[in-house]
């Protein structure tokens, strides 16, 4: 028996063919690859969007959450310097007195860390954003606006004024 050769020229369809072919299904896995690489960037762009957008929310939140605290706190605060203003001299050196002293040192401490801070007043010019005028004095030998007493302090919570300062100021 002998053995039949193809014919060349079939061969070569036949190579041709499976060339072909190989070649359709590699550009269709490249066009596939490209969709499933350009939906992963997509979607990573969008969580990347998302993360900063939540960073964002949640800084806003925590801004919300201590001012309320803050607010909170403004009568407890108020107390401990109408209760300061009220120590008489002589008694400052008492031992109850130096812990009560102590304990509003820690307190205006920790409201430093949360980024509270007191609005400076006394001496300066008369500010609307950060100061309220309570009463105006006449005292010609003084600048006009200048304020000459604070009766109630004024406070910035991360430079955002949540109590301005209640002051008396020159005429």
């Amino acid at each position: 028996m002998k053995k039949e050769k193809n014919n060349p020229k079939e061969e070569d369809n036949l190579q041709e063919k499976i060339i072909k072919d190989f070649q359709f299904t590699i550009e269709e896995l490249e066009k596939k690859n490209k969709e499933i690489f350009s939906g992963w960037q997509r979607t990573e762009a969008d969580f990347l969007n998302y993360k900063q957008k939540e960073t964002e929310r949640l800084g806003t939140l925590s801004s919300y959450i201590k001012e309320d605290m803050f607010d909170g706190l403004l009568p407890v605060i108020d107390n401990f310097n109408l209760a300061e203003k009220m120590i008489p001299v002589d008694k400052k050196e008492d031992n109850n007195i130096k812990g009560l002293l102590m304990i509003k040192k820690q307190f205006d401490m920790f409201l430093k860390t949360i980024g509270v801070e007191e609005i400076d007043s006394v001496g300066k010019i008369f500010d609307p954003q950060y100061n309220e005028a309570v009463e105006e004095v006449e005292d010609d030998s003084k600048e006009s606006g200048l304020i000459i007493e604070e009766v109630q302090k004024g406070y910035l919570l991360n430079d955002k004024v949540i109590r301005p300062s209640k002051v008396r100021i020159i005429k």
